[in-house]
């Protein structure tokens, strides 16, 4: 990737071709557009979790094909908003309210109205996706209206006509994102095409902080008031795309939006599935990848849990060419990881066939929070037990978040299971064992006691809740 001094970038606000070239590069895309004049889209919670910053912009679906996606712009780094089309509230009534606005009118589903913006563009791009439902309203909090009316509205929505202005915008199109270099007042962003370039660039801004989806450095920008001097942005990398099946694995690209995931791997992996309905919302999902969930080394990831759980491989590429790594030794201290300096990850690989001698496999995902959805978890935890003809256990992975300074396994206790039958009683001995396994922090969402009874007790919820597949 040629590193060309590029002063200005070029976006597409309702319509309308900005050149955008007096702002730092941690401006958020909810700054940009409030100074704009486009005061629709509201500032909240500044952390992605109440829906008022609701924008859509211009993505590829989980197909590779062009499609209308909520985001939190409250989250979004200007300068990752580069070369998009980016749809505000004030933008989509042409002569008229947009289908979605008259339901909401027609509903009674506003109001003060504050919140209304984010529902009405959530709402817009699940109307051109074709899967208006209860989960297109996720990540959106109302505090007035009351949400039936507003599920009113929802259901009463049907498909957009064939000329519809939005869809035939949509359909000219392209969803790749180009390369793209942007300076402005000593900060740099890169968003190189291939992972040869990201590379160089890491060799040559080895401080320069790696983004794909950016929703954990958007918290740290509005939250912390931080700022970076150089992003390296890899959600145009090729290689780091795609979901492919390779030798009894699937792979995963690192830069692959979680929302892709809900419907590329649905039914493959039961604990993803069900874990990646309680991540964070729809707008979340449509940025955030799980390379970036990795990489932050979370303690309290919900992801990382599942993928202890189902032995993943974590593929990463460096100066040295490419590696992969053990997901079990992939975490090695609090927010720490096994990268070595300039190292990316690629992807993810993922075994679909159990070790041999195995007759059954049952797997699950939990998590507890203070809120079902939309919320950090106390505890999570991924549970894969392998078991013969006889329902002995061949294998098992018990991996939890928030019980440690780093996700991790239960490898006592599963060490305890293998060769066991099992049964309650089996289940019952593990549980006090578990007790004992981890050494929990106390903070403000539970106690170290808590979290330690909830490691025991969601292995016997995941018992109970299995025992029928298990007997079959």
């Amino acid at each position: 990737m040629a590193e060309e001094s590029a002063a200005t970038f070029e976006l597409t606000l309702n319509g309308e071709r900005q050149i955008v070239d007096n702002a730092p590069t941690t401006t958020t895309l909810l700054d940009h557009l409030r100074q704009s004049g486009f005061v629709g889209t509201k500032e909240g919670c500044a952390e992605g979790d109440c829906g008022a910053c609701t924008v859509a912009i211009s993505a590829e679906d989980a197909g590779g094909e062009g499609q209308y996606q909520a985001v939190n712009s409250c989250l979004l780094p200007l300068a990752a908003a580069a070369d998009r089309h980016i749809i505000t509230v004030e933008g989509i009534a042409r002569s008229e309210l947009h289908p979605v606005q008259k339901a909401m009118v027609d509903g009674g589903g506003s109001q003060c109205g504050y919140c209304t913006p984010g529902f009405i563009m959530s709402l817009f791009a699940a109307y051109y996706a074709g899967n208006v439902d209860d989960r297109a309203l996720e990540g959106n909090l109302c505090r007035c209206t009351g949400y039936l009316p507003i599920r009113r509205a929802a259901a009463s929505l049907g498909r957009p006509a064939e000329d519809d202005p939005f869809t035939v915008t949509l359909d000219g199109l392209s969803p790749r994102l180009p390369e793209r270099t942007y300076r402005y007042d000593g900060q740099a962003f890169f968003r190189p095409a291939d992972l040869r370039s990201a590379l160089q660039l890491l060799q040559t801004y080895p401080k320069a902080t790696l983004i794909a989806g950016a929703t954990d450095l958007g918290v740290e920008i509005n939250k912390h008031r931080r700022r970076f001097a150089t992003l390296i942005s890899l959600e145009a990398v090729k290689e780091l795309q795609g979901v492919t099946e390779t030798d009894g694995h699937l792979r995963i690209g690192a830069a692959v939006p979680l929302s892709h995931l809900e419907s590329v791997c649905q039914g493959i992996f039961p604990a993803l599935d069900e874990m990646l309905r309680w991540f964070a919302a729809r707008q979340i999902r449509n940025r955030a990848t799980l390379g970036g969930n990795l990489g932050t080394a979370s303690p309290i990831g919900d992801l990382s849990p599942v993928l202890l759980a189902l032995d993943a491989e974590v593929e990463v590429a460096g100066p040295a060419g490419g590696r992969r790594i053990d997901i079990a030794s992939f975490f090695t201290d609090y927010r720490q990881t096994a990268l070595e300096p300039g190292e990316i990850i690629v992807g993810i690989h993922i075994p679909k066939t159990p070790p041999p001698g195995t007759a059954r496999r049952i797997s699950r995902s939990y998590k507890v929070g203070k809120r079902g959805t939309d919320d950090i978890s106390i505890v999570a935890a991924a549970f894969t037990v392998d078991l013969d003809e006889g329902g002995t256990v061949v294998q098992a992975r018990l991996a939890y978040g928030g019980v440690a300074a780093t996700p991790v396994r239960a490898e006592g206790v599963e060490a305890f299971l293998t060769g066991k039958e099992w049964t309650l009683e089996t289940v019952s001995e593990a549980k006090t064992q578990l007790f004992e396994a981890f050494t929990p922090l106390s903070d403000l969402r539970g106690s170290a006691g808590y979290r330690r009874l909830l490691s025991g007790n969601l292995l016997e919820k995941f018992y109970q809740e299995t025992r029928t597949e298990a007997d079959r």
